[in-house]
């Protein structure tokens, strides 16, 4: 699939409320209340074209998130429609975008070429395939899982990791928490492009990727 979906978005004005993931891109709106929340929800949906899109709509409490997509490679023109209406929509009910809450957590699970079988995944988690290497949840609660190829030729049999994405102005605060919690930097050389931590008391790696404005951090 092309790029040209999420940069086209990510170039087009008023967005600014959405993060675009890993996963798809999504606003997170504030409200004063859960049934103010559910208002919200129910006016987006009654949005035109907004049914049958794909959208997917997760109320807590005093927020509202709704991601457009389920994946960044499946971002089309109608979604920056879609994220213009849904924002209007939200500041006519008085709510807020709150940019920092906006993440995803991806487990990516890597191994020997033929070694791991997606379609146990999706049995077992009770997951859909959106492309043919993951397994997503069909409600949008749960983690994206995903297979990675490792290197055939190294030693290492296979690892597990998370991607956890995050706005783009959130990606340097988070690093920062992970080091006020212990972690320690291996590997900055590609800083703001991607930092490498470790946990300190594991020999697990953290990875914070800065790419393309989809940010993630990776636990391995």
């Amino acid at each position: 699939m092309s790029e040209q979906g999420w940069r086209e978005f990510l170039a087009a004005d008023g967005v600014d409320d959405w993060v675009v993931l890993h996963g798809g891109t999504t606003a997170v709106f504030r409200v004063p209340s859960l049934g103010e929340a559910a208002q919200l929800a129910a006016a987006v949906a009654h949005i035109p074209g907004i049914e049958g899109s794909g959208a997917r709509m997760t109320i807590a409490d005093d927020r509202l998130s709704v991601r457009l997509s389920r994946g960044v490679w499946q971002l089309e023109e109608r979604h920056i429609h879609f994220a213009r209406v849904i924002s209007a929509t939200a500041r006519a009910h008085g709510a807020v975008a709150d940019r920092t809450s906006a993440q995803e957590v991806q487990v990516a699970i890597a191994a020997k070429p033929d070694s791991v079988e997606v379609g146990f995944w999706r049995a077992a988690l009770g997951y859909a395939p959106v492309d043919d290497d993951n397994a997503v949840d069909p409600l949008g609660h749960g983690s994206t899982v995903w297979m990675q190829e490792l290197d055939a030729d190294k030693p290492l049999r296979h690892a597990m990791h998370f991607d956890v994405s995050v706005a783009r102005e959130q990606v340097e605060a988070r690093v920062a928490a992970a080091l006020a919690a212990g972690g320690r930097i291996v590997d900055d050389a590609d800083a703001p492009g991607s930092w490498i931590l470790a946990d300190p008391r594991r020999k697990p790696l953290v990875h914070l990727r800065l790419a393309r404005r989809v940010h993630s951090v990776r636990s391995r």
